[in-house]
């Protein structure tokens, strides 16, 4: 039987977030999971990148199958981007290229080393955000394509499977505040991340899509 291990940020470790007495994205995911199979919770709420390589150094034995959604946080540290003033929109663009180039490097250095644990590896899209403001809500969207793309290039590159939350989180009642899951995405967050363990081919090593 499998055991999944939950890596990265609060997309994951989400209880702070649901209402009382509403399960979190583990223990729904626990849950969905055939009879037999377990889900351990290591991701951390507030996690960036660099973060990873410390919650993988506590998987344990029997760990079957990672699922790693990390890099909102990294990319909320580039927030400031989108207020910063700029002479043109190719110097805009320029700045947000430069980012998104460093969010790629750390972001592959730190997957090659999670794959160093020669365990099948799911890696999700950053989700959109939900403000309410709608010029910051065009601008975070816009942005977070940057990001996306570095995460799926290197997903692709890799032949893992890709959670695209983006597809996933679609309604305001999946958020529990404008950057967090709540009870509801976090069951549809679950279900897709009990497809993709279950039902992927991870020795084909070829990429898909899950939503």
């Amino acid at each position: 039987m499998g055991h999944a291990i939950l890596l990265g940020d609060s997309i994951f470790d989400n209880a702070a977030y649901v209402g009382a007495g509403d399960p979190d994205v583990v223990r729904q995911l626990q849950e969905q999971l055939p009879r037999g199979w377990q889900a351990t919770l290591l991701a951390v709420d507030g996690s960036v990148i660099g973060n990873v390589s410390t919650q993988a150094g506590r998987l344990p034995a029997d760990s079957s199958h990672l699922v790693l959604s990390v890099g909102g946080n990294d990319t909320l540290g580039h927030a400031r981007l989108l207020e910063d003033p700029a002479r043109s929109v190719a110097e805009a663009l320029s700045m947000l290229a430069r980012a998104g180039d460093d969010f790629e490097r750390e972001y592959r250095l730190m997957l090659d080393d999670l794959l160093g644990r020669r365990l099948p590896t799911a890696v999700c899209a950053i989700y959109n955000p939900r403000f309410t403001e709608a010029r910051m809500q065009m601008l975070a969207v816009t942005a977070l394509c940057v990001f996306n793309d570095a995460i799926i290039r290197a997903a692709s590159a890799r032949g893992l499977p890709l959670i695209d939350l983006r597809l996933i989180c679609t309604d305001d009642r999946d958020y529990a505040n404008p950057i967090e899951p709540s009870a509801r995405g976090g069951a549809k967050i679950a279900a897709a991340i009990k497809r993709v363990v279950t039902e992927h081919d991870f020795s084909r090593g070829r990429t898909e899509v899950f939503f």
